[in-house]
């Protein structure tokens, strides 16, 4: 079973001039339990439907991912749950690692986040200046729990 770590931080700083690409990304959620996620996502002409376990650390969980035809994915689209995941994804790199920053569109606007994948969770990296606070642990910032209470909507006091 293949195995994702990554880490979570939101952004607070300009980091575009360092984007190698951006691309628009729409995802729905078929299921968004926290045991078990099953996500369609559409990725400018690519798309993917992708398999996620619980997180026991909060950093580490199982993922399965596999390429799907995007005439597929946009069906698939309209049968998720309420609610979808609007973004433009930009790949920085930064030393040995990309970070993809999400900047996200509709019910989430104003929210920027920056995450990176490791080979394990203390697997030291690099924090560019624009790297805020991390939120690996705050699940208000998972994208299925975006679904259902957009960012727009939180108490930002």
């Amino acid at each position: 079973m293949a195995q994702e770590v990554e880490r979570k931080f939101l952004v607070q700083g300009p980091y575009k001039h360092l984007s190698t690409s951006a691309v628009r990304v729409m995802q729905g959620y078929l299921n968004s339990a926290p045991e078990r996620t099953v996500r369609v996502r559409l990725m400018g002409e690519h798309a993917y439907i992708t398999v996620k376990g619980p997180s026991p650390d909060g950093v580490s969980r199982f993922e399965w991912e596999l390429p799907i035809n995007p005439h597929d994915a946009q069906q698939l689209l309209a049968l998720c749950e309420p609610g979808a995941i609007d973004k433009t994804r930009h790949l920085v790199p930064v030393g040995r690692h990309t970070f993809e920053v999400d900047e996200f569109h509709g019910p989430n606007e104003g929210l920027t986040v920056a995450e990176v994948e490791l080979a394990a969770p203390d697997e030291p990296f690099e924090h560019p200046g624009w790297l805020g606070a991390e939120v690996t642990h705050d699940p208000r910032y998972q994208n299925a729990m975006l679904v259902r209470c957009p960012f727009t909507l939180w108490d930002h006091d």
